[in-house]
């Protein structure tokens, strides 16, 4: 089963979009969405990274970033883009118990960001008309695995000192 999300404003998966208004704390700064704090490690200078932090909302942010020269984008960043996506979400889902919950209740369900406008950025994070590598989609998916196993690892460390006290009385 798919599951697809694209606005922030669709419930109730549009809080996987990087779009999404809820605080990430990320590299020591508090970012107002995972979009900033993702996109805050692609210019070279701190001032083009203050020009796009400014952006009056997460979607002209994007706009603006994707549009950047290439001499003014981490020469780096195309082998750290993923990575630091990676890193955004984990932080995004591990910050927010109710978000961490909704993603977990996705199960076993591809997640796939569904675009409407077909282009590169669209194809490489998500996918137009079932075409595209859905990165955001495969990362969230691995979050998510992250999470479960977190979680029972947890529930397994909870039951072993639940047994343990009982042995003890």
């Amino acid at each position: 089963m798919d599951i697809k999300f694209y606005r922030a404003s669709e419930k109730p998966y549009g809080a996987f979009s990087n779009l999404y208004r809820r605080p990430v704390f990320f590299e020591d700064v508090a970012y107002p969405t995972s979009e900033h704090a993702y996109q805050a490690g692609k210019p070279r200078k701190d001032a083009v990274r203050d020009w796009l932090m400014a952006a009056p909302s997460p979607a002209l942010l994007a706009m603006a970033a994707h549009g950047l020269y290439v001499w003014d984008i981490s020469p780096d960043w195309s082998k750290t883009k993923f990575d630091r996506m990676k890193k955004v979400l984990h932080a995004k889902f591990t910050q927010h118990e109710d978000l961490a919950g909704l993603l977990l209740s996705t199960g076993d369900a591809r997640l796939v960001e569904a675009a409407t406008v077909d282009n590169s950025v669209n194809r490489l994070w998500g996918e137009v008309n079932g075409v595209g590598k859905n990165m955001l989609g495969v990362l969230l998916m691995e979050v998510r695995a992250e999470l479960l196993k977190q979680t029972s690892g947890r529930k397994k460390r909870a039951t072993r000192q639940s047994g343990r006290e009982l042995l003890a009385a």
